[in-house]
């Protein structure tokens, strides 16, 4: 019988190692806080399992799944299925030059990277989800013009994410030169770097692709919402 890989329930195996300290509910199912983000997952797709989870949704709020499928039988819960979306890794990564200052973000920027990601979508971005890792970024006359950082880890795996540069900025390397050293950082504690990306921003895609990524699988991203 084949194991299943970390990264086929890497949420689950999040909240369960390195990110349990953020997570709501038990052995049973758990999320990421709301002010994190959106993540939840059952253990298994046990009815027991499920309905805990369906109750873990009603009490705190929408949230989402990331998986192969979503599991049926979420009483009282909407679900809502979103755009196909790929989970990739740093197969053989190449890092894009950096001929441009880079700052750490943290608490103090928290607004502003809230505020970037909510206009250029590279994924749900709350006011504490910058706590769920490294964050940098590059600021042009004091405005945030682009950003990168760490979400989902578990053990030796961490995500790249909330890559995103404001419209203003585009065409100055700030996404490929901040993706390279999120990722170098994560390959130098002897982790292995992935990502999700939605199927349709091709333009993230082909960056990824030029930065040595390749698609491992497939991923259904689930919206789950109190009915």
């Amino acid at each position: 019988m084949t194991s299943e890989h970390p990264l086929d329930r890497a949420v689950w195996a999040a909240l369960t190692t390195r990110q349990e300290d953020l997570a709501l509910g038990d052995h049973r199912a758990r999320r990421l806080a709301p002010e994190y983000g959106l993540f939840a997952a059952a253990a298994d797709r046990s009815p027991e399992n499920v309905a805990v989870l369906a109750a873990l949704v009603r009490e705190t709020g929408p949230a989402a799944l990331f998986e192969a499928e979503p599991p049926r039988g979420l009483e009282g819960v909407t679900v809502t299925l979103g755009d196909p979306i790929s989970q990739m890794v740093a197969a053989e990564p190449v890092f894009a030059p950096v001929s441009f200052d880079v700052v750490r973000l943290g608490d103090d920027d928290a607004a502003e990277m809230v505020e970037l990601a909510t206009l250029t979508k590279p994924g749900p971005f709350f006011s504490r989800t910058h706590r769920l890792g490294d964050f940098i970024g590059v600021r042009v006359g004091g405005r945030l013009a682009a950003m990168a950082g760490e979400r989902l880890r578990l053990p030796g795996y961490t995500e790249v994410s909330a890559v995103c540069t404001h419209p203003d900025f585009l065409g100055r390397g700030y996404a490929a030169g901040l993706m390279s050293l999120v990722t170098r950082a994560i390959l130098d504690r002897g982790e292995t770097a992935f990502l999700h990306a939605y199927d349709h921003n091709t333009r993230a895609i082909a960056l990824y692709e030029r930065l040595g990524w390749r698609r491992r699988r497939a991923v259904q991203v689930s919206f789950l919402e109190p009915a």
